[in-house]
């Protein structure tokens, strides 16, 4: 293969984009955990599929936070 050949390429997606609703649904739950307790420890992951979200991970806090209702408001907030 000659070196100087080379093919660049990249992916943008929107918002609505599953990928971006799984990070934003996992910060969102990352933020409100260090909003009740900055101590918090959270290695959140997010899956998402037609009428399913899947959270799981690890949350090491004394915050009490309701999981449900964070990923309920991100995905209003969403615009779904």
């Amino acid at each position: 293969m000659n070196n100087n050949n080379y093919l660049l390429t990249s992916e943008s997606v929107s918002g609505g984009h599953p990928d971006k609703m799984c990070d934003q649904i996992s910060d969102s739950i990352l933020d409100a955990y260090l909003e009740q307790d900055p101590l918090s420890r959270v290695a959140c992951e997010t899956s998402i599929t037609t009428g399913l979200v899947l959270v799981f991970g690890e949350i090491t806090s004394k915050a009490k936070v309701d999981i449900k209702n964070v990923v309920k408001e991100t995905i209003k907030n969403i615009g779904y």
